[in-house]
């Protein structure tokens, strides 16, 4: 049985002697895929709810033919202001990082909510920032698709090998791209993000699928070229009786988060994030070894990194 504070140890020695390379690989992904919350191509304030375009005011037009709509949508948008604005200091930093993870977990299903917020467009005439914002759409999933999850998938093999190698080159990233390699890992992560959509319609579904997938980028990184079956399966059979757990262990950095509001971002880019994601890494290694030991189903499936 796993222990927070065990992997927790093991994730800062694996930091410490991959301290730069590390650093590096988190602010590339944090920039290139928005998986920290923070990024210039992923901003954390996209939609992750169908009203974001309407209660832009630098997109309306005032004198609209659909007022009542307008007014409707930037009512709303007040009332979540004034709600938060009766938040104390503590509170409202608590609600920012909250909401920067959130973002986070949900970094590529987000994009598709802009379709949600150009048909608001259409309905109030807003004809060309609806398309627009559409095509933005749309080339945001095809990124998504061809780069982003990818690169993740990069991360958390760069992370496996540093265990084990000290000063771990960055390029380990790239591995993930090889011939016969890429396209699975495109495919079975643009799938794991489909169904966490589906199920997040669904409220509390959302959030306990999030952690049944949570090794499903792990197991990818050891093993590109895995059935997509066998990934999904293998990860269900890790998260088994582990998804609280989980959790509670996410939920432990939150502290960690905070403190770095005061740094203004710097202690995440220095040490929180390599942090989260080693901790992550020793997790999958727990996990994975339990699999095999108990021989699981497909559990020949997990490949040792070379």
């Amino acid at each position: 049985m796993w222990r927070r504070k065990e992997l927790k140890e093991k994730a800062r020695k694996v930091v410490k002697k991959n301290y730069w390379t590390a650093i590096i690989v988190c602010f590339l992904i944090a920039i290139l895929t928005g998986e920290f919350g923070t990024s210039i191509i992923w901003k954390t304030d996209d939609s992750i709810d169908p009203n974001y375009a309407i209660n832009q005011e630098n997109i309306i037009v005032e004198n609209e033919v659909n007022e009542e709509k307008i007014q409707e949508a930037q009512e709303k948008s007040q009332e979540i202001e004034e709600k938060k604005s009766e938040l104390s200091d503590t509170e409202l930093k608590i609600w920012n990082v909250i909401q920067s993870n959130f973002n986070s977990l949900v970094k590529s299903q987000k994009y598709i909510f802009k379709i949600w917020d150009a048909i608001e467009l259409f309905n109030i005439n807003q004809l060309y920032l609806g398309i627009g914002l559409i095509l933005t759409a749309l080339i945001a999933v095809a990124y998504i698709i061809i780069l982003a999850e990818p690169l993740t998938v990069g991360e958390k093999r760069y992370f496996i090998k540093a265990r084990v190698e000290e000063d771990t080159k960055i390029g380990a990233m790239g591995e993930i791209f090889k011939k016969g390699s890429w396209k699975n890992v495109a495919i079975t992560m643009i799938l794991k993000d489909i169904y966490n959509l589906l199920w997040f319609l669904t409220i509390i579904g959302g959030f306990i699928k999030i952690y049944e997938y949570k090794m499903i980028p792990y197991i990818l990184a050891e093993n590109p070229k895995i059935e997509r079956k066998k990934v999904f399966q293998l990860s269900k059979e890790m998260m088994k009786g582990n998804k609280w757990r989980a959790f509670i262990l996410d939920l432990s950095f939150i502290f960690w988060s905070i403190l770095s509001i005061f740094t203004f971002g710097i202690l995440n880019i220095l040490y929180v994030n390599p942090y989260k994601v080693a901790t992550s890494t020793e997790l999958y290694v727990a996990l994975k070894q339990k699999v095999i030991e108990d021989k699981c189903e497909n559990y020949e499936e997990i490949k040792e990194i070379k």
